[in-house]
């Protein structure tokens, strides 16, 4: 008996122990002890007595982070693989087959091979869907299948894969995978230097800095700094990135937390390449925390235009807390607040709708505040440009066609129909967008709007009060508008859709590397950009 209640209060004493040494959560000791303590209760008896066999790694993996998606999708648990990737994300060093993966239940899906590295060496291509390794099936492999494709460097794997409903096998071998923070940079023309900054990851300020100081020396006398799609990274890293343009000791971001340890404010440290040279920062809604640090703290010292459209809006910080057998917690410990006071946070994950959703910081409720030249700016819902391009704005008809993987199966399709001579004048015609049109029709794509989701409540209430049979016929023609209006909504789209489809297209062809030389001669934003850094009284008028 001595032995077992011993066994019994290790959890709640430990807990007891942890949470005694942080003044912040004695206030909540006895609950939080108090559910330890029936959490590990319940646990014993479940795996002791359910009627089959069970899985406690699963069940507590599947408990912890079921727990943390009431939080924010910022704080989560990181098992031991989890650990790894999250590694390889922040260094960008890691062995491996050299290309994006998907998982999913029966097959492993490439999106993307990096050009010369063992899956392109291998002759993957996005698309392919990888259905066993080294004779193991994925359709029945017990884990994480993505895990199969990593090993030590040099050793060799066989690979099946299908492409286009034909079964092939090919022998890849890894190899050190090196992910760029900085996967591009060159002259746009004779006096702008483009540099593409794609993640924060540990070398994103160095890379960044050697793109910089390079693009000076070929005859650069403006830059344009390209955060699209960057979802951020490290924090030092954008403070570091910041200093390249900015003297030392200017403030970059303060953090604000109620544990007063993490409230600290982050200055600038070195002395910087260049406090004049003129430069535009291009944003659009992937552009996230990090990315909204660079560009808001450029926009709030009035030493970049910023051109796109509005960003993310992630104003948290998380820090990540070792646990016990090699897990982790990343936990939001605070806000982040730009040169100005301002919180670009868009969505309130404490203060949620009907249906569970995090609400929207409505627009009323934003806060004004002062750049240095005494612009206006906003906190609550991301970064605004200073210069709106409409047709980069994400609608919900372009995130649902996204989220749905829509673009990418169609530009898979149109590969291997199409050959394309020359890339630099690629341009999609009217009847590829029609063809678009019609595999949303025909692949099962579906959008619920706000709209109908309210609708199908109001009859599932009408059906308990036996009212259906009154408001069926009129809910059906309200049911049939609202699909004629998603489908003009896909048609008013139009030009972000083409846009969109014709980015994951090129990189079909010419890889990423390509897609940035193709931007050069037909993007909109760069273009604007450098409209913009050819008139150096126009630029000045953005920031005055």
């Amino acid at each position: 008996m001595k032995h077992l209640f011993k066994k019994r209060i290790l959890i709640p004493i430990f807990a007891a122990v942890i949470l005694f040494t942080g003044s912040a959560f004695n206030n909540n000791f006895f609950e939080i002890a108090k559910q330890i303590e029936i959490f590990t209760t319940l646990f014993k008896e479940l795996n002791m007595n359910y009627v089959d066999d069970t899985n406690p790694a699963d069940l507590m993996d599947n408990a912890i982070k079921n727990m943390l998606n009431d939080l924010d999708p910022y704080t989560k648990f990181y098992n031991e693989q989890d650990v790894e990737a999250e590694r390889i994300r922040r260094t960008g060093d890691y062995t491996g087959v050299g290309a994006r993966i998907r998982t999913l239940k029966d097959k492993l899906v490439v999106i993307e091979p990096y050009k010369d590295y063992p899956a392109d060496k291998a002759g993957l291509k996005a698309g392919d869907q990888i259905i066993a390794v080294n004779g193991v099936n994925v359709a029945g492999y017990d884990g994480d299948a993505s895990n199969l494709l990593k090993g030590a460097s040099n050793s060799k794997l066989e690979v099946t894969y299908t492409r286009q409903g034909d079964t092939k096998n090919t022998t890849l071998t890894r190899s050190e995978i090196e992910i760029n923070a900085v996967p591009h940079f060159s002259m746009v023309n004779e006096q702008t230097g483009y540099i593409v900054l794609q993640k924060f990851n540990a070398k994103a300020s160095s890379q960044t800095a050697y793109a910089l100081k390079d693009l000076k020396a070929q005859g650069a006398k403006q830059i344009i700094l390209d955060l699209r799609g960057n979802p951020g990274g490290l924090l030092n890293e954008a403070v570091n990135v910041v200093n390249l343009f900015v003297p030392k000791g200017q403030l970059v971001v303060t953090t604000k937390s109620k544990v007063k340890k993490y409230n600290q404010t982050y200055y600038t440290k070195k002395e910087p390449i260049d406090t004049d040279i003129p430069v535009v920062v291009l944003i659009n809604g992937r552009s996230a925390s990090a990315s909204e640090i660079v560009s808001g703290t450029l926009q709030d010292l009035d030493r970049a235009v910023i051109v796109g459209s509005r960003s993310f809006g992630k104003g948290l910080v998380q820090r990540p807390k070792k646990l016990t057998y090699g897990t982790q917690l990343k936990v939001t410990i605070s806000r982040y607040y730009t040169p100005s006071g301002r919180c670009i946070q868009a969505l309130d994950y404490w203060n949620r709708d009907n249906n569970g959703n995090a609400v929207r910081v409505k627009q009323e409720n934003y806060n004004v505040f002062k750049t240095k030249n005494g612009r206006k700016v906003f906190d609550g819902g991301g970064v605004f440009p200073d210069e709106a391009i409409e047709v980069t704005k994400n609608t919900a008809i372009t995130d649902a066609i996204l989220g749905s993987q829509s673009i990418f199966d169609f530009a898979t399709k149109y590969y291997y129909t199409h050959k394309i001579s020359d890339i630099n004048t690629f341009k999609l015609k009217d009847s590829d967008f029609n063809a678009f049109k019609s595999y949303l029709n025909t692949s099962g794509f579906k959008f619920e709007t706000e709209t109908e989701k309210a609708l199908k409540k109001a009859l599932e209430v009408s059906k308990t009060e036996n009212l259906d049979d009154d408001i069926n016929k009129d809910y059906q023609t309200l049911i049939t508008n609202l699909d004629n209006s998603k489908a003009k909504a896909v048609q008013d789209n139009k030009s972000q859709l083409i846009n969109l489809l014709t980015d994951e297209i090129v990189k079909r062809y010419v890889y990423r590397e390509g897609l940035y030389e193709y931007y050069k001669i037909h993007n909109e934003e760069i273009k604007t950009a450098t409209e913009i850094l050819s008139n150096l009284s126009k630029y000045n008028r953005y920031l005055n």
